[in-house]
């Protein structure tokens, strides 16, 4: 009998391939991630009939704020919508709520390590009082071959988590009811 078995990874952005940089807008915004979801853990195919382990939400954590720090002038954390003590102290003007999904594969029988990775990340986006302004909905893709990822073993996860960092920035930048 063979069992397979979940190898954690970690799907951070590749911190020298981030490149979101661009002109800033003048608003403070923020993000919702919670505790609860900063503890999710996603268990989805790798290769050889194994599987791989991750947290999304704390991984992704980083590349939403940074994006979001890339393109607006101040960026908070808070712990919901309606915390409206830390939307007016800080003078919030409008708050990103992400939804994270993922999807992973290997066609290798003989390693473990995902070879295709897809990040699909979904953001509701409110002004100060709570009113829906826009939906941005992104994906980022990865691939990694045996040969790449023997040192990095979720180096397509983290490959997708840079495309998405690039992506989710040019998304709201087009985006002219969020500048």
């Amino acid at each position: 009998l063979v069992v397979g078995c979940a190898h954690p990874i970690n799907i951070s952005q590749l911190e020298d391939q981030a490149d979101y940089a661009g002109d800033k807008v003048s608003k403070t915004v923020a993000y919702v991630i919670t505790d609860a979801q900063k503890q999710e853990e996603v268990i989805s195919p790798g290769g050889g009939g194994d599987k791989v382990s991750y947290y999304p939400y704390r991984d992704l954590e980083k590349t939403i704020r940074s994006v979001l720090g890339s393109v607006y002038d101040d960026v908070y954390a808070i712990n919901s919508t309606t915390d409206t003590k830390a939307i007016e102290s800080n003078n919030i003007q409008l708050i990103y709520v992400p939804v994270i999904s993922t999807s992973s594969s290997s066609e290798s029988m003989f390693t473990w390590p995902p070879t295709k990775f897809t990040v699909n990340l979904s953001c509701s986006v409110s002004d100060a009082k709570g009113k829906n302004v826009v939906n941005v909905m992104v994906s980022g893709d990865g691939v990694a071959e045996f040969s790449e990822f023997k040192s990095d073993f979720g180096l397509s996860a983290r490959r997708a988590s840079t495309d998405l960092g690039n992506n989710f920035a040019a998304a709201i930048r087009k985006e002219e009811v969020i500048k």
